[in-house]
C-alpha cells in the first residue's frame, strides 16, 4: 500500500495539552520485547510504501527503501550514513503525534514498534532482534524536521525537542544493520542490551 506524504484533508495537529497528556502512555511501552506494528519504505521523495514483508540488508538497509540514495552531511563523502540505515519509532509516540495509525508513515521512519526506545532503555550499542534481522542502536541523532512540523504541527515538533521528548526519543532512533533477514509486522522486537 502506498501512502502519500501530503494529506488531502485538513492536517491533524494536536494541542500542547493533548500531547503532554499522552506522554504517560508512551512511557508505558514494553521495555524488553514488543510487537513490530508497521514496516514502511521510502522508494522516492514524497512516497511511502507499507510492507507486509520486508528484507533487511546490511548494504541496503531495507530493500526498496531509498536510504542508499540519501546523502548525509555526517559522512566524509556525503554518501548515506551507515549509522542511520533504518529508523525505528515508538508506535505510541507515532500515534500521539499522528492521531491515527493511517498517518504514522508520514513521520518518515521505517519501523514502528510498541517498544520503549528511550535513551535509558536502549543505550547506544543495544541490539534489536526482529525476525531474522539484527539492528544496532547508534549514537546518530534522529531529530524532527520541517516536514515533520508540516504533517503533525509545530507543537508536536517542539515536544520532540523538550527534555522529556529527547529522553523518550519521541522522534525515534537510528540503527544500523548487523544481520539481514526477513521481517514482517507482528514479529516481536527483542532487546539485547550491551554488557
Amino acid at each position: 500500500m502506498t501512502v502519500a506524504t501530503t494529506d488531502d484533508h485538513t492536517p491533524h495537529h494536536r494541542s500542547p495539552e493533548d500531547l503532554a497528556a499522552g506522554l504517560d502512555h508512551v512511557r508505558l511501552a514494553p521495555q524488553d520485547a514488543g510487537p513490530l506494528e508497521l514496516v514502511v519504505v521510502r522508494p522516492s521523495p514524497g512516497e511511502r510504501d507499507v510492507l507486509q514483508t520486508a528484507i533487511v540488508d546490511p548494504a541496503l538497509g531495507i530493500q526498496g527503501d531509498s536510504w542508499t540514495e540519501r546523502g548525509s552531511s555526517r559522512t566524509p563523502d556525503g554518501g548515506p550514513n551507515p549509522d542511520a540505515q533504518i529508523t525505528v519509532m515508538n508506535s505510541r509516540a507515532a500515534d500521539l503525534v499522528a492521531g491515527s495509525r493511517e498517518r504514522w508513515a508520514l513521520a518518515g521512519d521505517q519501523l514502528y514498534a510498541d517498544l520503549d526506545v528511550s535513551v535509558t532503555n536502549l543505550p547506544t550499542g543495544t541490539r534489536l532482534l526482529i525476525g531474522d534481522a539484527v539492528l544496532e542502536v547508534t549514537a546518530a541523532p534522529h531529530t524532527g524536521c520541517s516536514q515533520f512540523k508540516e504533517r503533525f504541527g509545530v507543537e508536536a515538533l517542539r515536544l520532540t525537542a523538550t527534555p522529556d521528548g529527547r529522553e523518550l526519543r519521541l522522534r525515534g532512533i537510528n540503527t544500523r544493520v548487523l544481520a539481514g533477514g526477513q521481517i514482517r509486522p507482528g514479529d516481536t522486537v527483542r532487546v539485547e542490551r550491551p554488557a
